[in-house]
């Protein structure tokens, strides 16, 4: 009775485990007839599973479309894992590396849902910056390292991300109409990399390169920004070579 019921307790938690992994290959998230064909279950198994995970927090569903995403208690199980995980110390060190060479703030961030999430920053020794600890969120529209995320995922998929809630004019620079956004895009995917051209906060500009995995997609970005008295858009510009470099290294910590 015991050897059955550890084995039943073992199948289920593999099961839960397959989903949320499979999820988190799939930003834009999945239907559940999507999942039954992804994942090989019977559809009835994986409807009571996702709404076992759901009302713990782990997915959430997306309004009409009735598609699964990763949920906030998984993102922020993601976000620990990655903080303790072995290879944090050497993303770190990558990082103050990186802020010790250009002596601006630098910052590691991945795409969470419809928000760019936080998952480490050097600050800079200058008194005028921008704290955002590990861990915060900033809108994808108006930042560099969101609008690096938006460009490089499918059209159909930033256009439901967009349309999902109204755009904030966060300064006078936001980008809110549509063909200046789809503009936008294909600059940043023509030169690889993402400017904020005080979109977000007047007087604050930010340049982002993508941190890309095995496959060439991008997995995580890698900002630096400051006031625009110190860093001008130019200089930012200039920065790219080391701050390429520093991506490429950061991208071998991230994946296996």
């Amino acid at each position: 009775m015991a050897a059955g019921g550890t084995a039943l307790s073992s199948s289920v938690t593999a099961r839960t485990l397959a989903l949320l992994s499979e999820l988190a290959r799939h930003p834009q998230g999945l239907s559940l007839h999507r999942m039954t064909l992804q994942l090989g279950w019977p559809k009835p198994s994986i409807h009571r599973l996702c709404a076992h995970l759901e009302q713990a927090g782990w997915i959430l569903r997306t309004g009409s479309e009735r598609r699964y995403l990763l949920g906030p208690v998984a993102q922020q199980f993601a976000l620990r894992a990655l903080l303790h995980g072995a290879a944090n110390a050497e993303r770190h060190a990558i990082l103050r590396g990186l802020v010790d060479h250009i002596g601006e703030t630098c910052n590691l961030t991945v795409l969470a849902g419809a928000e760019v999430l936080y998952i480490d920053r050097v600050e800079s020794a200058w008194p005028l910056r921008l704290h955002l600890e590990p861990g915060s969120r900033v809108p994808l529209h108006c930042t560099a390292s969101g609008k690096l995320f938006l460009a490089h995922m499918p059209k159909a998929q930033r256009e439901r991300l967009l349309a999902a809630r109204p755009l904030r004019a966060e300064t006078p620079n936001t980008l809110l109409e549509s063909k200046a956004i789809d503009k936008e895009m294909r600059a940043i995917v023509r030169q690889g990399y993402s400017l904020d051209r005080e979109e977000f906060l007047l007087g604050l500009i930010a340049i982002a390169v993508p941190v890309s995995g095995h496959d060439g997609d991008a997995i995580a970005a890698l900002a630096t920004h400051a006031p625009i008295g110190r860093l001008s858009l130019a200089r930012a510009i200039g920065l790219l070579p080391v701050m390429r470099e520093a991506a490429a290294a950061l991208g071998a910590t991230l994946t296996p």
